[in-house]
């Protein structure tokens, strides 16, 4: 049975910590120039400040997939309270099924309960998730592109 939980980011850090690298591997970009390196103190100090949804995906009480958003004003619209998705995550081997609709069904069943008015998510382009978010209802509205400037 697949479930999913509000949890915290800083108590379940070390079993985020064994499905990050699967993440990585699979979907990062430029690799021999970013290494995986998150900013473990900058998500805590969000989590803090009641900012972060870190929402998991567990089967049999393991980890295995997560979702991570900012809950916040809009910068350019204060009124509205918006989540903006960091992260999410599916191990691979979870993905044949419902996982991913009842992982992003639970995450916006939970910001409605804290009152968010607006929602982005984000889906990489050579790993596209499209079809998972206009499956619970998004639509698309801006495209990112990616440039690498370093050496």
């Amino acid at each position: 049975m697949i479930t999913c939980h509000v949890e915290s980011f800083t108590e379940m850090l070390a079993e985020l910590k064994t499905l990050l690298p699967l993440h990585y591997e699979e979907l990062a970009l430029d690799k021999k120039h970013v290494p995986l390196s998150p900013q473990y103190d900058i998500y805590r100090q969000h989590e803090e400040s009641g900012k972060l949804l870190f929402v998991t995906l567990r089967e049999a009480g393991e980890m295995i997939g997560y979702f991570i958003g900012m809950v916040s004003p809009g910068l350019h619209y204060s009124t509205c309270l918006t989540c903006i998705m960091d992260i999410f995550y599916v191990r691979k081997d979870k993905r044949m099924g419902t996982a991913g609709i009842r992982l992003f069904r639970f995450v916006e069943k939970e910001l409605r309960r804290r009152g968010v008015q607006r929602w982005f998510m984000g889906s990489k382009i050579h790993a596209d998730a499209s079809a998972l978010f206009k499956r619970i209802g998004a639509r698309p509205v801006e495209i990112f592109y990616s440039k690498w400037l370093g050496d």
